[in-house]
């Protein structure tokens, strides 16, 4: 089992202490990993921090022990969480999304921390800087072109003036993908109305609140898992709905310029890699995600009053 280590300090030199150098995978290595709600594509992430572990030789049930923790988006919940795993024997952490990042932050500095999609690790005081976290917290972030996704929107539905965007009030990453949302719309000549909530439950009467031509949803947890209340707001007000995931779309939006977030669990894992293998988190930049990806939902475009154009579907990466 490893030791625990301080920031900064590397589990490699740990490891190597009385056995020397040899360039092989850690004996024993236990990970705690928690999310902040169910979803796909939160769950795409995990399955990749797996495979991708997998693949550099650290297999489940030989050398590798994993526990993963979902509240349920239950801040109470994911407190004690955090505080059990502050307890617990666990050598390294992953953190999927915002609120666990933080969570695991605030009682945890004496063992790694790498996070996955957080969209803005600064604002959410996780890190110093994206080029130098500091301490013992990086990762990869899910952070998206704004103003691409609001291009998208236009070149599906030229004749929108008006987006609503739902967001919770609670999530930090949230907030700032907001306001970036309403900068880029004012150079686009697009006017963002915006409403927000504190759970899942509010979602469909948040939406239904904003006379917009079209929607918009944010890299947002509560918001993603409640999306079928979108879909059902969008369809009865003939408004499009562009996501920012692509499980979102087959779930009933229209579209989405969107991360590829199996790919970023395994780009995660690879991150993983690096801190077991000698890295030191505060010296290990934070990762923007590699890939992004159009998705697009033809036959829920319709349902809203809208048609996907050719050129949109020929670019898309999957059309459902």
């Amino acid at each position: 089992m490893l030791r625990r280590v301080l920031a900064g300090a590397t589990v490699a030199a740990l490891l190597l202490t009385g056995c020397g150098a040899q360039e092989s995978a850690p004996e024993s290595v236990s990970i705690g990993g928690v999310t902040i709600v169910s979803h796909p594509s939160l769950d795409l992430i995990w399955e990749g921090v797996k495979e991708g572990l997998a693949d550099a030789g650290y297999v489940e049930g030989e050398n590798l022990t994993l526990e993963f923790q979902n509240p349920q988006g239950d801040q109470a919940t994911l407190t004690n969480i955090a505080n059990t795993y502050a307890g617990s024997d666990h050598d390294l952490f992953v953190a999927i999304a915002t609120p666990p990042a933080q969570a695991l932050a605030q009682v945890i500095q004496d063992r790694p921390i790498v996070f996955a999609s957080v969209t803005d690790p600064v604002a959410a005081a996780l890190v110093d800087s994206m080029e130098a976290p500091g301490g013992n917290v990086t990762g990869t972030s899910d952070q998206l072109p704004t103003d691409q996704q609001l291009k998208l929107i236009l070149e599906i539905d030229p004749t929108v003036e008006t987006v609503g965007i739902v967001y919770s009030a609670s999530e930090v990453n949230a907030q700032v993908q907001a306001e970036a949302a309403i900068e880029a719309g004012k150079e686009l000549g697009i006017e963002i109305k915006t409403a927000t909530i504190q759970n899942s439950s509010e979602v469909q009467q948040a939406a239904e609140s904003l006379d917009v031509d079209a929607y918009f949803t944010l890299v947002d947890n509560t918001v993603v898992s409640a999306m079928e209340s979108m879909v059902q707001v969008a369809e009865q007000k003939q408004a499009l709905l562009v996501s920012s995931d692509p499980d979102s779309v087959a779930r009933g939006a229209a579209a989405a310029l969107a991360t590829d977030y199996k790919a970023q669990g395994l780009q995660t894992a690879r991150m993983i890699v690096e801190i077991l293998e000698g890295a030191a988190p505060a010296e290990t930049p934070v990762q923007l995600q590699e890939s992004l990806e159009t998705v697009v939902n033809a036959e829920a475009a319709e349902r809203m009053g809208v048609a996907i154009p050719q050129e949109v579907l020929d670019r898309a990466s999957t059309t459902d």
